[in-house]
This record gives structure tokens, C-alpha cells and sequence, in this order.
């Protein structure tokens, strides 16, 4: 049988983050975009996955798991915690990583590592507060609390790709 992605069971529902913590809420909403990514992906066999299907872009719906797994890795693990980890996936440029060199074949993989890789970064950033700063690779001094913004931005804005993504690739669409 064929690997397909899984179904992803919805843990952040937004009607619980309305009146919680500020800690709470972001990472309710940082896990809800998670789940949207993997949503989007649910049900698909790997070619599907790494295929190209808004022309003239290469981009792909294993491609975003891959970037995101890659952002998560820089800015949770590297940044704020200061691990001394190299990367998940390479890619040509800046702002691209993980996107180029897709391949089918290994999208079981790339989606293991992608949840590893989300665990590893929670746990990068248990116990520590939302004010705690570090510096930017540019010098920059940034908080918790700006990655944990900056990673809901950087998912909702790739999870937009992942509508059109998804529904040009069978016709899906919603939440």
C-alpha cells in the first residue's frame, strides 16, 4: 500500500483561545496553523504532494512542510535556543529553504521529520519566557514572543498557498 499523508486531528480549536493567557493563545494559534499545513496535505499520495500545480511556480505543498519545518528549526531552535543544529533541508536561496529539491519519494520522511522537528522546537521553547531575548544573526535583539508572532505570520501566509495548492490538486478546499 502506498504511504499517503495522514489525516491530522484538529487539537487548536479557536473557539478555546478567545480568553486564555497570551502564552496559551500563541501557541494555540502557532498549533492551529500546524495542523492547517498538514491539513491541507491530509489524504495525498507523495507525486500529489511534491507536485508543481500553480504554473509558473515550483512551489508544493511538500515543499511548504519542508520550509516550515526548516523556519521552525532557525528561529525556535537556533535563534532562541542557541542549539548549534544544521538544517533540515537546503535550499538555493534565502527564504526558500526546503523548497527546492523535493522528491516523492521521500515524503514520508520529509513529513516524520517536519513533526519531529515541531516537537524538538516546542521543547526549545517550554519554560522559557515570552520576553527572554536573543540577538537576530543581523545583531538584532528579538524576544520569544516575536518569534512566536513572526511563525504565525510565516505559516497563515503559506497556508494560503497550500488553498490554492490543494485545490488545484483535487479540487479540496476550506479549512
Amino acid at each position: 500500500m502506498t504511504w499517503t499523508a495522514p489525516s491530522v486531528e484538529r487539537t487548536q480549536q479557536l473557539s478555546d483561545l478567545g480568553a486564555v493567557t497570551e502564552r496559551r493563545m500563541l501557541e494555540g494559534w502557532l498549533g492551529r496553523h500546524r495542523e492547517t499545513l498538514l491539513a491541507k496535505c491530509a489524504g495525498l499520495a507523495p507525486a500529489a504532494l511534491a507536485r508543481a500545480t500553480v504554473e509558473p511556480s515550483g512551489l508544493s505543498l511538500l515543499g511548504l512542510v519542508r520550509h516550515m519545518a526548516e523556519v521552525e528549526r532557525w528561529w525556535f531552535r537556533r535563534c532562541v535556543a542557541g542549539e548549534a543544529v544544521g538544517e533540515v533541508f537546503t535550499g538555493p536561496g534565502e527564504g526558500d529553504e526546503g523548497m527546492a529539491g523535493v522528491d516523492e519519494a521521500h515524503a514520508e520522511r520529509d513529513f516524520a521529520r517536519f513533526r519531529t522537528e515541531v516537537e524538538a522546537c516546542d521543547a526549545a521553547a517550554h519554560g522559557r519566557d515570552l520576553d527572554e531575548t536573543f540577538l537576530s544573526p543581523r545583531g538584532v535583539p528579538l524576544s520569544l514572543r516575536w518569534v512566536y508572532v513572526l511563525m504565525i505570520q510565516e505559516y497563515a501566509r503559506h497556508n494560503g498557498h497550500a488553498d490554492f495548492l490543494r485545490e488545484r490538486t483535487d479540487g479540496v478546499t476550506g479549512d
